[in-house]
């Protein structure tokens, strides 16, 4: 029942009606609580109130079977946070995303939900001290703060830093962390390198260097790893050791990289998908060894392409060889969109063919 306006779940007068699964996705209710009198709120597991335009969601209390629960985009603050704790004990799945659920919200939450496997804070109000009440939510796999004020430490003049994401060491069951669109810097994420059961680490923050992408390889079970924006080098990238599990590497927005460089890498490393800008053309099974002998005619056709491709490289210069790290920082700011040669689309018609 998404996207419309709702009076009522049901026309027959009755009792007890038992649904499971209830999605009112972008729904406007004309009460808050009318379209529930007939609905049996112990049998709902599954209950989407994304995007609803409802101030009073007193209802949920009853529902004390919920194990998902999708409120992102709603009108929800930490004044009703107390009403979904209330039927917590059971769930698995919250989604509180594009809210303006703060920190407190978080703090209420805390202790109640002692089943709570995956938690969605992202683009919400909440800052660092949100992580030590997520740390108190033993079952927690997946926490996704991306697009929030988290910095992961805190520094007063004449004191050393104090690294706040040491506190999710003591969630045992972490698989997933996205961070991306925070403030996070290299020495506040080492502490995640304690979560050994982390597959899925999603990162995007100018303040990202070649120094934590070394550390990633401490992550034994590592799959997924999100690194973009980061001032990542060319010698960075070529001194990383990716654990044997990385499937998964993302480098968009990491300018200071070079087509070469990332070429050698995919080579090094062919079972790993790396995407960036400059790989866009780039066929994903490219590095891999062929299974099959491809036709006279066809290596005719690679030779040629091949051939006109470094007659295309050979025509322009990689100006940022001229300027030392410092120099290229502070250029950054002033970097123009990419632009293709003028040969681009000649190239990549004998390419395609």
């Amino acid at each position: 029942m998404s996207n419309c306006l709702i009076n009522s779940i049901f026309e027959e007068d009755g009792d007890g009606f038992a649904l499971r699964n209830l999605i009112f996705s972008g729904a406007t209710f004309t009460s808050a609580s009318e379209p529930f009198l007939l609905l049996n709120t112990s049998s709902v597991l599954h209950l989407d109130l994304s995007g609803v335009l409802l101030h009073d969601f007193s209802f949920l209390c009853d529902m004390r079977a919920l194990t998902h629960l999708d409120l992102s985009s709603s009108v929800i603050k930490d004044d009703s946070i107390e009403v979904v704790r209330s039927a917590g004990a059971n769930l698995r799945n919250l989604n509180l995303s594009n809210t303006k659920v703060t920190s407190f919200g978080v703090q209420l939450l805390a202790g109640y939900v002692p089943c709570l496997e995956s938690i969605c804070l992202a683009n919400t109000h909440i800052d660092d001290t949100s992580i030590y009440y997520l740390s108190m939510i033993p079952a927690l796999k997946s926490i996704d703060l991306s697009k929030t004020c988290v910095k992961g430490y805190k520094h007063h003049p004449g004191s050393e830093p104090v690294w706040l994401l040491s506190d999710l060491q003591t969630l045992a069951a972490l698989e997933s962390m996205d961070l991306q669109g925070t403030q996070v810097i290299d020495e506040a994420l080492l502490p995640l390198l304690g979560c050994k059961k982390l597959d899925c680490l999603l990162l995007r923050s100018a303040s990202l260097t070649d120094m934590f992408l070394h550390h990633l390889s401490a992550l034994p079970r590592l799959t997924v790893v999100g690194f973009r924006d980061a001032v990542l080098t060319n010698s960075g990238l070529q001194a990383f050791r990716p654990p044997v599990t990385l499937k998964s590497l993302d480098l968009r927005g990491c300018w200071l990289l070079t087509e070469d460089a990332m070429h050698n890498f995919c080579k090094s490393y062919p079972h790993i998908e790396v995407r960036h800008e400059l790989l866009q053309m780039v066929p994903s099974n490219s590095y891999k060894n062929p299974t099959t002998r491809a036709s006279p005619v066809k290596h005719k056709k690679e030779r040629a392409a091949l051939a006109l491709a470094r007659a295309v490289k050979d025509s322009f210069i990689d100006q940022r060889l001229k300027y030392g790290r410092d120099e290229l920082l502070s250029l950054q700011a002033s970097v123009l969109p990419l632009e293709l040669p003028p040969d681009a689309d000649f190239l990549r018609n004998n390419l395609t063919k």
